[in-house]
């Protein structure tokens, strides 16, 4: 599909309000954990699963919903999902207690974890390789509008009436882009329907696991995903204690740093063209680890900024990383994104977790010394991909020089 043609548009906007529903309602109750809280009287480990949870389904359920994505289609497994979802949060504001909050919410993960990998299957497959990373960049940037709207809208909302009130608001909002979603999603011309046999997936997701290249760029995926995850989920705990002591409405407008990853993700592409891909990674990792650095000065100016810093490291980073997974893999392309979105959700979910853990240990200090340990993991195995790929480069040479 040429880009800039009627139907990529369409694709493109269906697929951006995809990614739009999916992060406003996997973290919908991220930016309201004070209030969820204080609700049900739970520390910030406890409330963290109502976010932990949610992602962690998606991660274990991405791979076996892709896999149905072979055999049904991208679209009806995008859309089925979505419409599971949705139903879900509008369920979540009336759980009568924590472990129901965290069941739904476990529950809407689990959905969800249909649309990810198949999107970006879909992608790959209807559109050509040079517009692959824009398209995705797209797909990925819809995420960070998601994720910014729900917080921010949902925020102001709880302020005046409640957690329960905005979650809700949030679930609204996701039915319309679904059914929008439904609307404009172009039928896909180039899909072919393949097998539900277990040895044949087992043998795909095998191959997919020997790729070295893959391989890196799944825990990359994972470890940004961790600083992303950390930060984010402690982040209001920190802004409602001194020296801030902000109430929930500007907590949540906090979150419209998220348009600086709209940005970084949709220029994904510009970067490693002239990056290169390493490059691009490089360049997002110190961008992150600018912003922890930032994050730790008790300056509201500064630690916004911060926030900005690690956003646009963030986005940058993986769309990088999720359309090099798409580029790499030459079959199987559902099951190696789905591999991808699981780590990248492992990531989340453990960096929800213990983000918060750490700042009940050791306060705000705690959540970015783990960001700090996450980034250092990613420019490790950066450096490592670069000594490999420069090897190769080497072993290639010789092997020619000796064939003459």
């Amino acid at each position: 599909m040429a880009p800039g043609g009627p139907g990529y548009r369409r694709m493109s906007f269906a697929l951006f309000l995809a990614g739009v529903a999916t992060f406003a309602l996997l973290y919908s109750t991220q930016a309201l954990l004070p209030l969820v809280s204080s609700g049900f009287g739970a520390s910030a480990s406890a409330a963290s699963w109502t976010v932990s949870g949610a992602t962690g389904a998606l991660a274990l359920c991405v791979l076996p919903l892709s896999a149905l994505s072979e055999r049904y289609g991208r679209r009806t497994v995008m859309t089925a999902s979505l419409t599971v979802a949705v139903t879900v949060g509008l369920l979540v504001p009336f759980a009568p207690n924590l472990g129901v909050l965290i069941a739904l919410r476990v529950l809407q993960g689990a959905a969800l974890a249909g649309l990810p990998a198949s999107a970006m299957a879909y992608l790959a497959e209807e559109v050509r390789p040079k517009a692959l990373v824009t398209a995705i960049g797209l797909f990925v940037a819809g995420n960070s509008i998601g994720g910014m709207s729900g917080r921010v809208i949902g925020g102001w909302i709880a302020q005046e009436w409640g957690w329960r009130a905005a979650v809700g608001t949030i679930g609204v909002i996701a039915v319309v882009c679904a059914v929008a979603f439904r609307l404009l999603l172009p039928a896909p011309r180039h899909f072919t329907p393949g097998s539900l046999r277990p040895r044949a997936l087992a043998q795909t997701v095998a191959g997919h696991l020997a790729n070295p290249l893959l391989r890196r760029l799944y825990v990359i995926g994972a470890l940004f995903m961790m600083v992303f995850g950390g930060v984010y989920t402690v982040i209001g705990y920190r802004l409602t204690a001194a020296p801030f002591s902000l109430p929930q409405g500007v907590i949540g407008s906090i979150f419209l740093v998220y348009l600086v990853g709209t940005v970084s993700s949709a220029a994904a592409g510009k970067l490693v063209a002239r990056l290169g891909r390493r490059g691009t990674l490089y360049l997002a990792a110190g961008t992150t680890t600018a912003g922890l650095l930032l994050a730790l000065v008790p300056r509201l100016p500064v630690v916004l900024l911060g926030l900005v810093l690690i956003t646009a490291g963030f986005f940058a980073g993986h769309a990088t990383a999720s359309s090099s997974v798409s580029h790499t893999a030459t079959y199987g392309r559902a099951q190696a994104s789905a591999l991808y979105q699981s780590a990248y959700y492992i990531g989340s979910s453990v960096g929800s977790a213990v983000g918060a853990v750490a700042f009940h240990a050791a306060g705000w200090a705690g959540t970015v010394g783990l960001g700090f340990v996450a980034v250092l993991g990613v420019v490790s195995i950066t450096l490592w991909g670069t000594y490999a790929a420069r090897a190769q480069r080497r072993r290639g040479a010789a092997g020619a020089v000796a064939a003459h």
